[in-house]
């Protein structure tokens, strides 16, 4: 950098600043309450409405799964924004159902948690990254709601772009410049996901979880620090040092929330999820995630868990590979935490 670059300003605050509400275990349960009612105003949850729109869940389509039932349902999250998702409930299991939200990142979206195309969801497309989260979910006998977030997918700013700029780009400004964030309407978005899971009446309450990959981790994260129905987690290839990620390099303006880093980074956003059963996914040669920062990162959200008497509920996965989700290491280690061992 030269001295006419803006960035070596940026980096030096960011580098010599200190978080106002970085875990604080001596003072634990006044830095939780602290960081939560901070955290949820940075995110602008509390600029989301009040209010509960009516659900007005409506059946798209239905089809058989070798696994199961598969179902494409739309409904409403509020005045103004429908979410469409596809419900999978396993044939080896009975109700009362085990459920997982399940989030895509920054790709054409959910059609991959179900393994098909996204231009014509009758022909099966082979996911690469164990991101097929909605078959993998059934295979184990977990029901799965795989929604579509905003600006992903069929969710996608449908303008015209020829700017360069990602899909997101222009629905993280907008919201930001009114009063909101990207991340606070995807947080809220899940939240509504549990009002449909538990309308449905077959639901176990006590085992909502929310997993996803890059974009779906981070809110995967987020999710599962503020929302207290949220009850298992599992985040992959977001987790690690602000500041070592996405503050390294160039990347999607929904990862950015203003003035997040005055007050906290990832583990201490994570940490809030303690004491729920908590399985954390980095990938070893994550270019965007460096696995220093998240085994550091890590130990950091451990300290909280121990602190509780719940070091046990708090596992880190390291991937042999990059940017993806890791199945076979992830999966036993939380249907540990389903099945209560």
């Amino acid at each position: 950098m030269n001295s006419y670059d803006p960035l070596l300003v940026h980096t030096k605050i960011m580098r010599n600043s200190k978080p106002a509400l970085g875990i604080d275990l001596k003072n634990y349960w006044k830095w939780r309450r602290n960081l939560l009612r901070k955290l949820r105003h940075l995110v602008r949850l509390d600029a989301m409405p009040s209010e509960r729109t009516p659900l007005n869940i409506r059946s798209l389509w239905k089809k058989k799964h070798e696994f199961g039932e598969i179902e494409k349902i739309a409904f409403t999250s509020e005045s103004g924004h429908d979410i469409p998702a596809y419900v999978c409930i396993p044939s080896k299991v009975r109700a009362p159902y085990k459920f997982f939200i399940c989030l895509q990142g920054h790709s054409t979206g959910m059609h991959n948690s179900i393994a098909v195309e996204f231009s014509d969801e009758s022909k099966a497309k082979i996911i690469e990254g164990d991101r097929d989260f909605g078959i993998e979910c059934m295979k184990r006998g977990i029901a799965a709601v795989c929604i579509e977030q905003r600006a992903f997918g069929e969710c996608e700013d449908s303008r015209k772009h020829d700017n360069g700029f990602p899909r997101c780009h222009n629905p993280a400004m907008m919201a930001i410049m009114n009063g909101r964030t990207l991340l606070g309407e995807r947080i809220f978005d899940v939240n509504r996901t549990i009002d449909y899971i538990i309308s449905r009446g077959d639901a176990d309450k006590e085992f909502i979880g929310v997993m996803g990959n890059s974009g779906g981790g981070t809110v995967s994260m987020f999710a599962g620090a503020l929302l207290t129905r949220i009850t298992h987690v599992m985040p992959s290839c977001s987790f690690g040092s602000f500041k070592d990620s996405i503050m390294s390099i160039n990347h999607c303006i929904c990862n950015y929330i203003p003035d997040l880093l005055l007050y906290c980074d990832c583990a201490d956003i994570v940490a809030l999820t303690a004491p729920k059963p908590l399985v954390i996914v980095n990938g070893k040669d994550d270019p965007i995630f460096p696995i220093q920062s998240a085994i550091e990162s890590f130990e950091l959200v451990h300290s909280v868990y121990e602190h509780l008497g719940a070091a046990d509920k708090c596992r880190h996965v390291i991937g042999n590979g990059d940017h993806r989700f890791y199945a076979a290491d992830a999966w036993p280690l939380m249907e540990k935490f389903l099945n209560g061992k």
